[in-house]
């Protein structure tokens, strides 16, 4: 890693310990206490709240924000855009037992691009977020989650559907629409169980033009 502080590509906070070897990608923040270990690679602009752990072999994509007192284990890939809230649990073995080794039998999670872990959620292991999904705080996710969907309670279920802005959707209209109250973007069971994004691919970046948030959860929910 070189010096701790301000690097040409990314920046440690000097109490951080990142091993080496390891792969960060340009203008991503590791800020204290965190501790990064070898052979994890993490993407651009990403960022690291106090007391994170990203374990050994751990994949992170690009924009990826990660609140305080988050561990990110061994088995874990997150893709671009997702945000982990603070405390949330992340999991690598279903049945742990102190005295039995099972390093070789870390179970995989997926937490696809775009989705949302709330705070003190936990996620067990061996299954996959969807994209844009939206894990209330709290909750207790135990089986695959599907793009867009919201998730709450303990065991999690299903809530109804979310937008790409986090925003709950309405009931769908005659054709099936569901229109985001605060982007105005467009979507539609297709097929059913299935959202999709009838405006913008969910692979494409937001326009720059909606990346400022225009309205809160709160007062949208308020007006219904």
């Amino acid at each position: 890693m070189g010096e701790k502080g301000k690097t040409s590509e990314y920046f440690v906070h000097e109490s951080a310990y990142v091993d080496e070897p390891c792969r960060i990608g340009k203008g991503t923040k590791i800020w204290h206490f965190c501790h990064i270990m070898k052979d994890a690679t993490i993407g651009a602009n990403c960022i690291f709240g106090q007391n994170v752990l990203v374990s050994t072999g751990v994949v992170i994509g690009n924009n990826v924000k990660v609140q305080n007192n988050v561990a990110i284990y061994t088995g874990t890939r997150i893709e671009d855009d997702v945000f982990l809230g603070p405390s949330c649990v992340l999991t690598n073995v279903s049945n742990p037992r102190s005295q039995i080794v099972r390093h070789d039998l870390y179970e995989r999670t997926i937490i696809r691009r775009g989705a949302t872990v709330g705070a003190n959620a936990t996620i067990v292991c061996g299954i996959a977020l969807g994209r844009y999904c939206f894990i209330g705080a709290g909750a207790v996710v135990t089986k695959n989650v599907p793009d867009y969907a919201l998730m709450l309670g303990v065991p999690a279920r299903q809530a109804g559907w979310v937008s790409r802005h986090g925003i709950p959707l309405p009931k769908p209209d005659a054709e099936g629409i569901m229109v985001c109250p605060e982007s105005g973007y467009r979507y539609r069971e297709v097929p059913p169980g299935i959202v999709r994004c009838l405006d913008l691919d969910e692979e494409a970046a937001l326009p720059e033009a909606q990346r400022v948030g225009k309205v809160s959860y709160r007062d949208i929910k308020g007006r219904s």
